[in-house]
């Protein structure tokens, strides 16, 4: 403790006596993303040297309806009642989307939640380095914003390839990128949440292996969030699905459906 608060410690710092380490799991005392208030968002990337995939989830609001019925819906993302997936329309994104900044907040959302990945995965170089015997490394937030993780492969393809950072930015530079975007006006979730606006996104390196799983999986897709949002993907996948090319980190984005 110091006078007039307490001292914070790197990680780094923390676990330079320790030896053996198998799974770690840090906690960031908060999220990166600065968003308003009652918009919700939500990341989880996994990384080897570079980024493997990354899953984004957002919503312009978030709201509770007290008045819904409680139903399960099925792993496809079927829910037998209509009214828990408010889909009212074929599946295509309003032409209202494009033209009141709904594109361009996505846009922000997507880049802004990459930067936030890559910038974890650079601040994890020197624990990885040092700590070979991790089997499992997983970077985390008080929040919930967002989630890094890296598995025993991830964590030794890191040791031997060489990294592309950002020194000036003190991130990790991202590869070009696939993307896949789902979007509902109003989703309506069995606990009774309802989320207007939700966005879901699930990226890939453009120059991935054909092997890995596809951007498409719903079942790697909707397994990336904890409860009720693993629902709101399962639901999300099942409508028209819009693509993304990002030809590298940070330049634009071109649209295509």
């Amino acid at each position: 403790m110091e006078q007039g608060g307490v001292t914070h410690h790197s990680p780094t710092q923390v676990l330079r006596n320790l030896n053996k380490i198998r799974f770690l799991r840090i906690e960031l005392p908060s999220g990166e993303l600065g968003i308003d208030d009652g918009v919700l968002l939500r990341w989880r990337a996994d990384f080897g040297s570079t980024l493997d995939s990354c899953v984004i989830l957002g919503a312009a609001s978030v709201t509770k309806n007290v008045n819904l019925p409680v139903t399960e819906c099925g792993n496809d993302g079927f829910c037998p009642n209509n009214s828990i997936a408010n889909v009212d329309d074929n599946g295509s994104i309003p032409e209202s989307f494009y033209t009141n900044g709904g594109l361009k907040l996505r846009v922000v959302w997507t880049i802004s939640s990459l930067i936030a990945a890559s910038t974890r995965h650079y601040l994890l170089q020197p624990i990885i380095a040092e700590h070979k015997t991790l089997d499992s490394l997983v970077l985390t937030d008080a929040d919930g914003q967002g989630v890094l993780c890296m598995n025993r492969d991830q964590l030794e393809e890191l040791r031997v390839k060489p990294l592309s950072a950002s020194s000036a930015s003190k991130r990790m530079l991202v590869p070009a990128l696939n993307m896949r975007l789902w979007y509902a006006p109003q989703l309506e979730l069995p606990d009774g949440v309802v989320l207007k606006g939700a966005t879901l996104v699930a990226i890939r390196p453009s120059e991935q292996s054909a092997s890995k799983k596809e951007i498409s999986d719903a079942s790697w897709l909707s397994t990336a969030f904890e409860e009720p949002y693993g629902t709101a993907a399962k639901i999300l996948v099942n409508r028209r699905t819009y693509c993304l090319e990002m030809n590298s980190f940070g330049d634009e984005l071109f649209w295509n459906s």
